[in-house]
């Protein structure tokens, strides 16, 4: 057993009602502001860097593509070591009567968080491919609409039927011989006028919307109960420390899926209120740690219960979005991915390795 870790428990078992740490009250109080300032700006740059010009001028292209494929790996490996391994250990944990013992209830809820999401992302897929039929609209067959990545291959591709015979109507005005010499500008007005259409589609812009809070729900469940035990854990200044760069990479990751959003203005907004709730996510769970450290034993049976249930079930979700979402639509069904250089896919899935890597890495005390 890990004797650092954010979940786990000492050697001796500790089933008692005994309440939480009480020292370093003073930098634990401190914590919730040093966290929040790291978590917000890790989450908020990306989409920042994005918005403000001048910002964006200041940072290269490539740091964009390096947050990107970091932040999937991050996610990623967030799913199994820092929220399925922990599950595991607080439902299997000695505290909890035999009848825990008996099955790996962390895997089955995990299991059936996935096949939830699965569902929940087929109805809204197969509710939002009705909507444009009978709005008159061809609906990609490989499209995705729960997809987050700004150049994804998988996105919706509108086209209505009226559009379709206008551009037929243009080319025969022209004639076949003389398509050639058809003002390239105005086919690419044309087009771009397609493209302003589908990108202030709301449907697409809601089944973004819905695929990145699937993503952030998750991510946030995990962050309260990080929070919740670094107010209690007696290894606080090892835990602080560790917790600092957890959130920090975690913030990148989910900054970066915000930033690369494509939604219309009316929500515009959504991005920077999800990297505003990822930031005080952990310092509230730590402020309410403090507020009940008192009474609160974070060995008991209803609290290894209450987080090990939490911990599967966004265990669940993150490795769902994390596959699924992120690595197979960034990847495999990505027409631009697919068709790029191979410096350019190993460079991309180096990225996402790293990612991985280090918040594996922090496993080993978090």
């Amino acid at each position: 057993m890990r004797g650092h870790s954010i979940h786990r428990r000492d050697d001796a078992v500790n089933c008692g009602s005994g309440g939480g740490a009480e020292t370093y009250t003073g930098l634990r109080i401190g914590s919730i502001f040093i966290i929040m300032a790291t978590s917000m700006c890790a989450a908020l740059f990306p989409v920042l860097a994005r918005r403000m010009r001048w910002l964006r001028m200041c940072v290269p292209d490539m740091a964009f593509q390096i947050a990107k494929y970091f932040g999937s790996g991050v996610i990623i490996a967030t799913a199994f070591i820092h929220l399925l391994d922990p599950a595991m250990d607080e439902l299997g944990s000695e505290c909890l009567s035999a009848a825990w013992q008996e099955y790996p209830y962390a895997l089955a809820i995990c299991l059936g968080s996935i096949f939830m999401i699965f569902i929940i992302e087929i109805a809204a897929f197969r509710w939002g491919t009705a909507v444009l039929s009978k709005a008159g609209f061809a609906y990609d067959a490989h499209g995705h609409g729960l997809a987050t990545g700004a150049n994804a291959a998988h996105g919706p591709e509108h086209r209505t039927a009226t559009e379709t015979t206008s551009e037929k109507d243009t080319i025969n005005e022209v004639g076949a011989g003389d398509i050639e010499a058809f003002p390239k500008k105005h086919l690419e007005q044309h087009e771009h006028a397609h493209a302003h259409a589908v990108g202030n589609f709301s449907d697409s812009a809601i089944a973004q919307i819905i695929g990145v809070a699937i993503l952030e729900f998750g991510v946030l469940l995990h962050s309260i109960f990080v929070g919740l035990t670094l107010a209690v854990n007696e290894e606080f200044k090892i835990l602080f420390v560790v917790i600092v760069f957890h959130q920090t990479f975690e913030g990148l990751g989910v900054g970066s899926r915000l930033a690369y959003m494509e939604l219309p203005q009316k929500y515009a907004y959504f991005p920077v209120l999800g990297g505003v709730l990822y930031g005080l996510t952990t310092p509230v769970g730590i402020a309410a740690g403090l507020g009940v450290r008192s009474s609160y034993n974070p060995d008991g049976t209803t609290a290894s219960i209450v987080s090990g249930i939490l911990d599967a079930f966004s265990a669940g979700i993150l490795i769902y979005t994390g596959l699924v979402e992120l690595m197979a639509h960034e990847f495999i069904f990505n027409k631009e991915m697919m068709d790029s250089s191979n410096r350019h896919l190993v460079f991309a899935i180096g990225c996402m390795m790293l990612g991985a890597g280090l918040m594996a890495l922090l496993g080993k005390w978090a």
